[in-house]
C-alpha cells in the first residue's frame, strides 16, 4: 500500500485588501518532503498521522510538501498557483499510490479561484483516476462544497471549536482510507445544507452536548464518520453555509435522513449556542464587578479570522479609566518589539505601538513603559504543538501588561504570557485577541470567560458585511428557518 501525503492551508478573510503572498506561507509553516517536524501542527495533522501509521501499519508513506498561511486576505494566484504545482508535481512523480491524504483549511481562496481545495482536488484526481482513494481533513470553518464532496472519497471535519482535536480527526482519516483502499467499507456521502452563518463554540453548551451526542453515533449503525461545518462568514464565496457531512458505509438513505435530522438540530440552535458579546465598556464593567481574573476575548480582532491583531480600542479603555491590574495580547507590533529588544530589559522608555495597519487598528499608544522581558523565538503552545510568535517582548506602564509579538497570531496558550514573565493569576482582567482558541487553555486561567466586541475588522454582525457572492436566502441576511439535501 502507498500513501502520498501533503498539505495547503489558508483560512482567507475575502473582506481584507491585503493579499496573502508566497512568502506568508514561507513565513508561517513550509516543509518540504521530509522535512516536517516531529511534533504535529493542526494543519499538517494528516501527514504527521500517516508518518506514525506507516511505522506500525507497514504501508509506504510518500511525503509531500506541506504549506501554511496565518489567516488572512486571499493568496495570489501566483503563490496558490506555485504551491499547487508543486503539490501535484510530487503527486505525480510518486505514482502510482493507492491513497492521498491531504491536510486543507477548507476556506482557501486565491485571485482567480474560489474553491482553491476543489480546484487542487480536481487536478490530483485526474493525476491518481477513479480508483484511487483520496481523503481530506478540513477545518470546521470551510466551505464544504459540491465539487469536493464529489472528488474526495473521504472528508473529516475537526470536530471541536476551538480546534484541539485535529490530531484525533487524523487519526480517524488515515483509518478510513486505509479500510477503504483495502475494500473493508464503501464511504457514501450525505450533506444537508443549513442555510446559516453562524458562530459554533463547542466548549459549552449546546454544542458541547451536540458534539458528544455525534461521537457517540460513530461507529454504530454504519456511520462511519459525521461533520459538521460551522462555515467562515468572513469567507464570500457561493457555498459558505453551514452544512453537516455524514459518511456510511453504503447506507445513503440513512445517511441522508440523519444528516438532515442533525441539520435541523443545529438550526435549532443557532441563537443559543452564540455567546453573549459586550462592548468594550460593557466588557470592562463587567470583568471589575466579578472575582479575577475574567478573560476577555477581543474577538474582532484576531488574527486567526485575519485582522491585524493590532488594534488599541481596549488598552486604551483600559488606560483611560485608570485599570491598574490588567494583561492584554497579542499586540502584533514588530518596530514595537524591536525597540524594546534595543532598550533591553529593565529599561524604562517612551514607546508607540500598536495601531498600524489599517484604520480598524485605532490610534497607536504612546506610553512610558517597562520592558519587562525580551524573548528571542517565543512561542504558545496549542493542543500539544508549538506556535511561533516570532521575537517578543513584555511592556508594564500604569498597572497593564502587554505582549508584542513580531509574528501575526491570535492567543492560543496563556503560555504565551508566561514565557514572557507576565503573572496572569495577579490580574483582574486579560484581554486576548482570540475568538475562541484561546478558551481551552485560558478557561483554566481565569474564573469566566466573556466575549466581546471592539472596533477590529472582524464585525460580528453578518449584516455589516458587504457579501456579493454568497448564496441566497441565507440566515441572519435572510428570514430563512431550514435547510434542505444538498448531496
Amino acid at each position: 500500500m502507498r500513501i502520498f501525503a501533503a498539505a495547503l492551508a489558508l483560512e482567507a478573510n475575502t473582506f481584507l485588501t491585503l493579499p496573502t503572498s508566497y512568502q506568508s506561507f514561507l513565513d508561517k509553516l513550509h516543509y518540504p518532503p521530509g522535512t516536517h517536524p516531529e511534533t504535529p501542527s493542526h494543519q499538517t495533522a494528516p501527514l504527521w498521522v500517516a508518518r506514525r501509521r506507516a511505522a506500525v501499519d507497514g504501508f509506504e508513506l510518500i511525503e509531500g510538501t506541506c504549506y501554511a498561511a496565518q489567516p488572512g486576505g486571499k493568496a495570489t494566484r501566483h503563490a496558490y498557483e506555485t504551491m499547487r504545482d508543486e503539490i501535484l508535481g510530487q503527486l505525480q512523480a510518486a505514482m502510482p499510490v493507492d491513497g492521498v491524504v491531504l491536510g486543507l483549511h477548507g476556506s482557501m481562496v486565491a485571485e482567480g479561484y474560489d474553491d482553491c481545495e476543489g480546484d487542487l482536488l480536481e487536478r490530483a484526481r485526474a493525476i491518481v483516476g477513479p480508483d484511487c482513494v483520496i481523503g481530506i481533513e478540513l477545518d470546521p470553518h470551510c466551505a464544504l462544497t459540491v465539487k469536493r464532496c464529489a472528488l474526495a472519497d473521504i472528508i473529516i471535519l475537526f470536530k471541536e471549536y476551538p480546534h484541539t482535536d485535529f490530531v484525533e480527526r487524523g487519526e480517524e482519516l488515515l483509518t478510513l482510507v486505509q479500510q477503504a483502499i483495502r475494500g473493508e467499507i464503501k464511504p457514501v456521502k450525505s450533506v444537508w445544507d443549513c442555510r446559516t452563518l453562524a458562530n459554533f463554540p463547542t466548549s459549552v453548551d449546546p454544542m458541547r452536548s451536540y458534539v458528544d451526542r455525534i461521537m457517540g453515533m460513530e461507529g454504530k449503525n454504519g456511520i462511519l464518520s459525521i461533520s459538521v461545518g460551522h462555515s467562515f462568514s468572513h469567507c464570500d464565496v457561493p457555498e459558505t453555509t453551514a452544512r453537516i457531512l455524514v459518511i456510511t458505509n453504503d447506507a445513503k438513505d440513512y445517511g441522508d435522513e440523519l444528516a438532515q435530522k442533525l441539520g435541523r438540530e443545529l438550526i435549532g440552535m443557532r441563537e443559543s449556542a452564540q455567546p453573549a458579546y459586550y462592548d468594550v465598556d460593557g466588557a470592562i464593567d463587567y470583568a471589575l464587578s466579578r472575582p479575577g481574573p475574567v478573560i476577555i476575548a477581543d474577538t474582532c480582532d484576531n488574527a486567526g479570522g485575519g485582522a491585524p491583531s493590532d488594534n488599541t480600542t481596549f488598552i486604551r479603555r483600559l488606560m483611560e479609566r485608570g485599570v491598574e491590574s490588567a494583561a492584554i495580547g497579542p499586540v502584533w507590533d514588530p518596530m514595537a518589539v524591536r525597540f524594546a529588544f534595543d532598550a533591553g530589559e529593565g529599561a524604562r522608555m517612551m514607546l508607540r505601538f500598536g495601531g498600524k495597519c489599517a484604520v480598524e487598528s485605532g490610534l497607536p499608544i504612546d506610553a512610558e513603559v517597562e520592558i519587562v522581558s525580551c524573548v528571542k523565538n517565543s512561542w504558545q503552545t496549542f493542543a500539544g504543538s508549538k506556535v511561533p510568535v516570532g521575537d517578543a517582548a513584555a511592556i508594564r506602564f500604569n498597572g497593564i501588561d502587554v505582549a508584542l509579538i513580531s509574528t501575526r497570531a491570535q492567543a492560543m496558550g496563556s503560555d504565551l504570557f508566561t514565557n514572557l514573565g507576565v503573572d496572569l493569576a495577579s490580574k483582574q482582567i486579560i484581554v486576548v485577541k482570540s475568538s475562541q482558541h484561546f478558551y481551552a487553555s485560558y478557561s483554566k486561567v481565569g474564573t469566566e470567560v466573556i466575549y466581546a466586541q471592539a472596533d477590529g475588522p472582524l464585525r460580528r454582525d453578518k449584516n455589516m458585511l458587504n457579501y456579493q457572492k454568497i448564496q441566497r436566502p441565507i440566515w441572519p441576511l435572510d428570514d430563512i428557518s431550514d435547510g434542505y439535501k444538498l448531496i
